[in-house]
Parts: structure tokens; C-alpha cells; sequence
């Protein structure tokens, strides 16, 4: 039996893709708001909110063979990172001065959600559940990462309260609820869900992986 048989079709639904769109445009207004920190120009911006809401999706594409990647096939993704850059570039006073609870709360709902379209989408191309789960990841906190390396600082998830982690755990958790055939609408709900908590009770908590201090 080949290993794509064990797991259900993955299909992006119109919800989904309304979810994932939104997620997209959270994204972007994080790059954006980054930018603004670092006194880019709106080009700069504008670039950094596009490679912070889909490069994460766009290097998984890459990986697993999905080319030309989502974030160039379909329109609508870079549509909507370059809108989100914009509304920031437009109307700065206001998103600075959104609370920061509620750019946390959003941030870990779009971590949750591209995690586990990021491991779904790989195991519809046939990659195996660890290096699946490795993609959801990859969705995730990928895009941050590259905006964190264009802007010459250490990446956040490196270094701040568990983030990739919380994808990692989400992504597993779906990805072995597939395995067992649970239907992959509770898979990916039960997934995000547990995600969306751990993420949000590091940060309440200010929970961190162990590091070595250096003396």
C-alpha cells in the first residue's frame, strides 16, 4: 500500500482558504509593522510583509515538489500580502496602536492554521508523516524567519517563548490522528486547537525551551 493511501485526500475548501487567507493577511501586517520598526521605505515594506506571510509556504512548495508555489499560482495569496502591507503602510497610526494581546491571539491562530496546512499539503504529495510534520513547521514559522534574516537580527523563534514548537506538536498531532483515520476535519481541528493553547500558554506563562547561558 503506498504511503499516500494510509492518509485522506487534502483538499482546500472554501473555508479553509478563507482561514488561510486571513491567516495570510495577519501575516503580512506582522512583516509590515517589523518594517515600520525598522524604518524601511514602502518597497522595503512591502517585501518584507510578502515574505513574512508566505515564505514559509513558498520554501515547503519548494521542497516538496509543489511548483510553481501556491504563493505564485494563485494570485490571491500575494494579493493579500501585498493588501495587508499597504493597510500598514496607509494607516500605520492605527495598527500601532492595536493591542498587542490581540496581535499574539492572531499570530497563534495563523501559526495553528499553516501548520496544519503546511503538513496536510505534504502528505497529499506523498512525503512521510515526519518530514510531513516537519513541513507544517516549515509553514509556520518559515516566513518570520526570512523577514527576521532580512532585517540582520537573530529569528524570533530561536529565541522567544515556544513558537516552532507549538507547530511541531500541532502538526504531529494531526498528522498521527490522519494516521489513525480519524476524519481530517477533527485531525486538523484537534491539531490547530492543541497548537493555538501551547502557543498561548507559553506566552502567558512565558515558557521557554532550556538554553545554556553563556558565563
Amino acid at each position: 500500500m503506498a504511503l499516500r493511501d494510509w492518509f485522506p485526500k487534502y483538499g482546500q475548501d472554501v473555508v479553509l482558504l478563507s482561514v488561510d487567507l486571513v491567516g495570510t493577511f495577519v501575516f503580512a501586517v506582522e512583516g509590515a509593522l517589523a518594517g515600520i520598526r525598522g524604518e524601511l521605505d514602502l518597497l522595503g515594506l512591502l517585501v518584507v510583509s510578502f515574505v513574512t506571510a508566505l515564505g514559509g509556504g513558498t520554501v515547503r512548495d519548494l521542497l516538496i515538489g509543489a511548483v510553481p508555489p501556491n504563493s505564485i499560482r494563485d494570485w490571491r495569496y500575494g494579493a493579500t500580502a501585498f493588501a495587508g502591507g499597504a493597510a500598514v503602510f496607509c494607516f500605520s497610526p492605527s495598527f500601532q496602536h492595536v493591542p498587542q494581546q490581540l496581535l499574539i491571539t492572531l499570530d497563534a491562530a495563523g501559526l495553528a492554521l499553516f501548520a496544519m496546512a503546511g503538513a496536510g499539503k505534504a502528505l497529499e504529495f506523498g512525503i512521510n508523516p515526519m518530514i510531513s510534520v516537519l513541513m507544517g513547521v516549515l509553514t509556520g514559522v518559515g516566513g518570520g524567519t526570512i523577514r527576521d534574516v532580512l532585517m540582520a537580527r537573530v529569528p524570533g523563534i530561536l529565541n522567544t517563548d515556544i513558537y516552532a514548537s507549538a507547530a511541531l506538536v500541532g502538526a504531529a498531532v494531526m498528522v498521527i490522528g490522519l494516521a489513525l483515520k480519524v476524519p481530517r476535519t477533527i485531525a486538523m481541528t484537534v491539531g490547530g486547537v492543541c497548537c493555538f493553547v501551547l502557543r498561548m500558554a507559553a506566552v502567558a506563562r512565558h515558557w521557554n525551551l532550556p538554553k545554556v547561558i553563556a558565563h
